[in-house]
């Protein structure tokens, strides 16, 4: 990832580089009114780009802070938050006074020596041994709050890093959970007089910004699924429990319809002794985004050689996309003259795939033929923590089929994300 450094200096103001929704946090935390920031927000609300312009600010304007910035999972920084800095720096014609580094990821403010760090909490000794050459960590930013799993690990990392200095920010920017029962959506419900929680959708952000297709596929998704636009753009929380697929009907499949299915979908979540081998065949009507599931394998202790038998008659001749991190048994299974490959993954796969079979107007299962696919997806919840709250994570555990799913559909889910990536500002 290289990143170009601007040639002419300009004039930048400032308040052209914020949706209007924040006006009022940026004064706020520039006379420090408060300690900490939980901004919640829909797809598009800019409350991640508010971050990456704020943050650097408060850097060059306080020379004894460093800041530190997080997300859950140490492997989506890069793409996410180190970007979101980088492109704060463009915004304000700074970056040329900014060193940045990819490996471990970090930048430096040249002038002072100053630093912004960023770490995954799935390594948090590194957090817990920081060292700096001067100052205190005045700043720090969870993105993505809700996939933390709750104020106490919070709270741990706060006692880490907010130490030796006078003043503080603390930011959590997060798109709200569907589940009321998910702990940041408890939280805020909490009277803090240091804490301010902000809400912004992206209809406070000026058209031009988002450009013509985001606006467009958010009018479509509104008229499809009001419920899942209320969410995924408006930042409503629209669920009472932890149940994590809500859009799951059944529905009797004869041979009739399933044989007028006319581009079919297979996936293979490899199993044997303790997990079962899932194997599921799918239909996507991509006009009205309604899935039909019609067929399930789904046994313990079966071998390659067994799997490949009893698949084979159900595929008749098309592609199964399998788990890739089972090369040897999709090698097996190609030997045996299955028409297999590995499912592409990346470091969000499973909470975009999640996300995208969420959003489907429809997932439709015929209990009588998948009966434990139809299981696993009415009864799969978010994952609890130690306090009995919801968090947004998916437990590993009686997820063999939605596993599947995921798999077999992951061509079209890759195409979709790209698509996303394009229009979201």
């Amino acid at each position: 990832m290289n990143f170009q450094e601007p040639r002419k200096k300009r004039k930048v103001n400032i308040a052209d580089l914020i949706a209007p929704s924040f006006d009022d946090v940026f004064f706020d935390a520039e006379e420090h009114r408060h300690t900490f920031y939980m901004l919640a927000g829909g797809r598009g609300s800019t409350k991640s780009s508010f971050i990456g312009i704020r943050v650097p600010l408060l850097l060059m304007e306080h020379p004894q802070c460093h800041a530190v910035i997080l997300r859950k999972v140490g492997n989506t920084i890069k793409n996410s938050v180190l970007s979101q800095i980088v492109w704060g720096l463009e915004q304000l014609g700074v970056l040329d006074r900014f060193r940045v580094k990819m490996s471990p990821p970090e930048i430096t403010y040249k002038k002072t020596g100053q630093k912004i760090l960023f770490f995954g909490l799935d390594d948090p000794a590194k957090v817990k041994s920081i060292k700096l050459p001067f100052g205190y960590i005045g700043m720090v930013w969870f993105e993505e709050l809700d996939q933390f799993s709750g104020m106490e690990e919070i709270r741990n990392v706060l006692q880490s890093l907010l130490r030796g200095g006078s003043t503080y920010w603390v930011f959590g920017t997060y798109n709200p959970p569907k589940s009321r029962n998910n702990w940041v959506n408890e939280e805020i419900l909490v009277d803090d007089p240091d804490r301010l929680v902000h809400h912004s959708t992206y209809l406070t952000v000026p058209e031009n910004w988002l450009g013509p297709q985001f606006l467009a596929e958010a009018e479509k998704l509104k008229a499809r699924n009001e419920i899942a636009y209320r969410h995924e753009y408006l930042g409503e929380v629209t669920g009472t429990g932890g149940a994590v697929f809500e859009n799951v009907e059944d529905l009797q499949m004869n041979d009739a319809l399933v044989g007028n299915f006319d581009r079919l979908y297979f996936g293979l979540d490899f199993g044997f002794a303790v997990d079962p081998l899932a194997f599921v065949a799918m239909y996507y009507d991509s006009k009205r985004e309604d899935l039909y599931i019609f067929d399930e394998l789904y046994q313990q202790k079966m071998t390659n050689n067994q799997a490949a038998k009893r698949i084979a008659s159900r595929i008749r001749g098309g592609r199964i996309l399998a788990d890739s991190a089972e090369p040897k048994s999709i090698a097996e299974m190609a030997e045996l003259g299955i028409r297999i490959s590995g499912a592409r993954k990346g470091p969000d796969s499973i909470d975009f795939g999640m996300k995208w079979l969420q959003n489907r107007a429809h997932i439709y299962i015929d209990k009588r033929r998948c009966p434990n696919t139809y299981r696993e997806f009415v009864t799969y919840e978010y994952e609890r923590n130690k306090d009995g709250q919801f968090v947004s994570a998916y437990p590993d555990a009686n997820n063999h089929s939605i596993d599947a799913v995921r798999y077999g559909l992951s061509e079209i889910m890759t195409r979709d994300k790209i698509v996303t990536k394009r229009i979201n500002f």
